[in-house]
């Protein structure tokens, strides 16, 4: 596990009803840096430095699957991925956007966003098991997650 060198995104800020409860999967803590919150996602930078890779975690408590949103989360977790879905094409000028739920080593729904490039370390096949994660270091996680927290337009 690494470091979350950013912190909690938010922290301060009062949860609303619909947020009671929510805890972030120690998984995806540990694995990864805040970059901050959408109205209802929070956006997370996986901590692998071959590739530019951003993780959306409805703040939902118990919510697994796309389908146990109810329908105005389920447009707005919609809307979140088409917004880091063009920031990451704008900025990282990927051959290949990957976006996937998949949740069989982390229950809690999260989406993966990842720009994909010829030749990177797991092209052309999933990033998922290709060979050993590598992190940045401390600062450069907090620089990496401030660079996308601008790209997206979150505050600092």
């Amino acid at each position: 596990m690494h470091d979350n060198a950013t912190g909690s995104a938010g922290a301060g800020s009062s949860a609303t009803v619909s947020e009671a409860g929510f805890q972030l999967d120690s998984r995806l803590a540990g694995d990864c840096g805040v970059i901050g919150d959408l109205p209802l996602s929070r956006v997370l930078l996986m901590n692998d430095s071959r590739y530019d890779w951003l993780i959306l975690v409805p703040r939902r408590a118990g919510v697994v699957e796309l389908i146990d949103l109810d329908a105005d989360a389920y447009a707005a977790l919609s809307g979140e991925i088409r917004l880091v879905s063009e920031a990451v094409r704008r900025h990282a000028a990927p051959l290949k956007l990957n976006v996937a739920a998949l949740g069989n080593m982390v229950r809690q729904l999260h989406v993966h966003i990842i720009a994909r490039r010829e030749g990177d370390a797991a092209w052309p096949g999933p990033v998922w098991g290709a060979g050993l994660i590598e992190p940045h270091d401390k600062d450069a996680l907090a620089q990496v997650c401030a660079r996308w927290r601008l790209a997206l337009g979150l505050p600092g």
